[in-house]
């Protein structure tokens, strides 16, 4: 006997899915059989995907939008619905840190970098689920997964705008799933350990990323891949009970880590940090 993860017939939109961990849930969401909307704000990075998909077997589309804006949310889920049929798995891929300025302390935030980051974290996350939403309880149901942040279980100094973002948007799963559940809608998250995206990349030197990786108890970080099988079970039947979680995929990291790795000279300068 063997247990098998089956989507066949399903659509799956995965936002943000031109690289990194949305790259490797869309890839692994059409091997198990869904037709996949590939969203990505860059219309080459887009393609890409969905010609490896289809280089696989699997049926997939570009869908190219801007998600902080309503209208072009709005387009991308009817474009899925209208090109393959429906829309019965969405997965919230779309976030960010602040690119090129981390580690920050807490009081060198500005009004500009809150409004920016919690933009394109929580504001971006709740436009595509609402729309997402919509589609899903006018056909029955459907599977919502957003993909947060190990930030958000413990402190998170120097990252602070872009944890309390990730946070709220754990809370705001809670309230969807209780909301959204008579309507059969299931609605979770998923919060990665360190994975080296190119967001990532670009903003932790090699040396910060490798002492983060030794401070986790599993001495490692996270593959992109596991966090896409682990979508993949989570938007699935197997996982058809579990709603309005917060599933936790870091190696450990939160069990030993409460301050940055490499925290040390980066002590607050309170006056030296509000100079700007």
């Amino acid at each position: 006997m063997s247990i098998t993860i089956d989507h066949g017939g399903r659509v799956a939109l995965v936002t943000g899915a031109g690289a990194g961990i949305g790259r490797e849930v869309a890839r692994w969401l059409a091997r198990a059989g869904a037709a996949v909307a590939v969203n990505d704000v860059r219309a080459a990075n887009a393609a890409e995907v969905v010609a490896e998909i289809e280089a696989e077997g699997g049926r997939a589309i570009a869908v190219v939008a801007d998600c902080r804006d309503d209208a072009a949310v709005d387009r991308m889920v009817s474009t899925t619905v209208r090109q393959l049929g429906g829309l019965d798995i969405a997965v919230n891929n779309i976030g960010m840190i602040p690119r090129g300025r981390s580690p920050q302390p807490f009081v060198s935030y500005r009004g500009d970098d809150w409004r920016d980051i919690v933009d394109q974290n929580l504001v971006l996350a709740a436009l595509c689920g609402r729309a997402e939403a919509e589609v899903m309880a006018d056909a029955g149901g459907g599977v919502i997964l957003f993909v947060t942040s190990g930030e958000t279980t413990r402190p998170s100094p120097y990252n602070s705008i872009y944890a309390a973002a990730k946070a709220a948007v754990n809370h705001l799963v809670t309230s969807m799933a209780v909301e959204l559940g008579p309507n059969g809608i299931r609605v979770n998250a998923m919060a990665p350990g360190t994975t080296l995206t190119e967001t990532v990349a670009a903003a932790f030197t090699p040396e910060r990323v490798e002492q983060i990786v030794q401070s986790t108890p599993l001495r490692r970080g996270v593959e992109h891949d596991e966090l896409a099988r682990l979508a993949t079970f989570l938007t699935s039947d197997l996982a058809r009970c579990i709603t309005g979680q917060f599933i936790l995929a870091d190696a450990g990291a939160f069990l030993s880590r409460s301050r940055p790795a490499n925290d040390e000279g980066l002590t607050t300068d309170l006056k030296g940090a509000n100079a700007r």
